[in-house]
């Protein structure tokens, strides 16, 4: 037998049979090419994953923001579905349009309510799944025509220095070319009238791409659009998707996108993913963080109402407590996510009270313990049965949010703190090394005051966060 050398892959050896020699040399040739291929896609992934990286970076340091759900809905104030809940008709709907003139709707002040309650960024509704549309689009004339609310929103939002977005529902129950009959959330998914009718379902998505071109194109900049949403076979290329983004980022390269251009708010973006930045649970919490499919971390938005509804809901007396809010603010920076907290403004535009005192309550404990939220994410260690650890870079806080007995040990940490205290009031906090009942040399016993094995009242009931400096 004879040897040969394959440069930069392996080494081969030749049988002396001609038939077995090329299938041999063919192998090797496949494997080459496999191997090229698997680099191509894996330097491909990396470039898309570092691009998505950099377009996140403002919003996985930003951690909390605000969700406006505004719309026509707002004057039977049964919440944001109510057309397809109690199957409306377009002529049934159509007076709750006519009716829809939020007077009192101040965009200066819920942008400085947004900012009081420690929010670095909102996104609000620029139209809904009932079609209506709250900015002045030329190629509709379902709109609210006093007033363009989302350039209102915008600027004002943008005066307050926050990054500003909006939602733009695809699904349009108004338009007469999207699915009705058999449709499973259409109001007219039931009604015989429409059964066999004939809907033109690619002007229906040039009249859709044509408005979303209108809200990156005829204003300032956009720094979130927020796309909502996919289901069953309405999903990824049935709404020309790549077509879609691409135009986006054609005209806002910076500008992030949710993922639900490629299925519901459960979908976690597969490595390289194009249709989409940012996952975006619904009205729950992760229970670890966001990976993709390469094991790496990914942006992620918790989606949350203050009661149980998004458009304003009259019967809804149903409040998160701030002290809920909070944990739970904690719980999504733990898992490197953020948190997107909703506000339905009433017909005339005001914000319930309830809404308002508890983003008031919020931001008080904001004030005081933000540096434990902005710019922080998931600290490397298990979470602890008294609350929850966030972490930036070499400052580990720890949010001590459950009655405990006694001091907190930050086990293996004796040598590597410089520095703890309150992070609320800056005081510094007692430490020790040593307790009758637990000596061991990796133990550091931490409470606001000493001796640190006796049981205190916290100056922060909801949540006392220890900053812990680390050399």
């Amino acid at each position: 037998m004879t040897s040969k050398t394959v440069p930069a892959y392996s080494i081969c050896v030749i049988p002396a049979s001609a038939s077995v020699m090329r299938l041999c040399c063919l192998l090797l040739v496949f494997n080459m090419l496999l191997a090229e291929a698997f680099a191509d896609i894996s330097t491909q992934s990396d470039s898309a994953y570092a691009q998505r990286q950099k377009r996140t970076e403002w919003f996985t340091k930003a951690r909390f923001g605000m969700f406006i759900h505004f719309g026509a809905y707002s004057i039977p104030a049964r919440g944001e579905w109510v057309k397809s809940v109690e199957k409306m008709s377009n002529e049934q709907y159509q007076k709750f349009v006519d009716e829809f003139d939020p007077v009192d709707f101040d965009a200066k002040a819920l942008a400085r309510l947004a900012k009081e309650a420690g929010m670095k960024y909102a996104v609000m509704t620029s139209r809904h799944h009932d079609g209506f549309c709250m900015f002045d689009s030329k190629v509709s004339d379902y709109k609210y025509k006093k007033r363009d609310l989302v350039r209102e929103f915008l600027d004002a939002f943008h005066d307050e220095g926050l990054k500003v977005g909006l939602y733009y529902s695809i699904i349009d129950w108004h338009h007469p070319d999207y699915p009705h009959y058999g449709d499973p959330h259409h109001p007219m998914r039931d009604n015989p009238e429409f059964k066999g009718a004939e809907h033109n379902w690619d002007r229906y998505l040039d009249f859709m791409h044509a408005q979303v071109k209108e809200l990156v194109t005829e204003y300032d900049r956009i720094d979130i659009l927020w796309l909502d949403f996919s289901y069953g076979q309405m999903r990824g290329e049935k709404w020309r998707a790549t077509d879609l983004v691409n135009m986006i980022r054609e005209y806002q390269p910076d500008i992030i996108l949710n993922n639900r251009l490629a299925g519901d708010g459960a979908t976690t973006l597969a490595a390289g993913a194009s249709l989409g930045d940012f996952d975006t649970p619904e009205q729950g919490i992760p229970d670890t963080p966001r990976i993709d499919g390469l094991g790496r971390p990914i942006p992620w938005e918790a989606c949350l109402t203050m009661n149980n509804s998004w458009g304003y809901n009259l019967a809804d007396n149903e409040w998160k407590s701030p002290r809920l809010i909070i944990h739970t603010l904690v719980n999504c920076v733990s898992k490197n996510g953020n948190l997107l907290l909703n506000v339905g403004p009433d017909a005339k535009g005001n914000i319930p009270e309830e809404s308002v005192r508890i983003l008031k309550e919020v931001g008080k404990w904001m004030k005081g313990n933000h540096r434990s939220i902005y710019n922080c994410g998931a600290a490397e260690l298990p979470k602890p049965e008294w609350g929850r650890f966030t972490q930036n870079g070499g400052f580990l806080y720890a949010h001590l949010m459950n009655p405990h007995i006694g001091h907190i040990n930050l086990k293996g940490f004796a040598d590597k703190v410089e520095k703890v205290q309150l992070l609320s009031t800056g005081t510094g906090a007692a430490v020790a090394t040593q307790w009758w009942g637990d000596s061991s040399a990796d133990s550091f016993f931490v409470n606001i005051k000493a001796p640190t094995y006796k049981t205190y009242n916290l100056p922060d009931e909801t949540d006392t966060v220890f900053e812990i400096e680390l050399k």
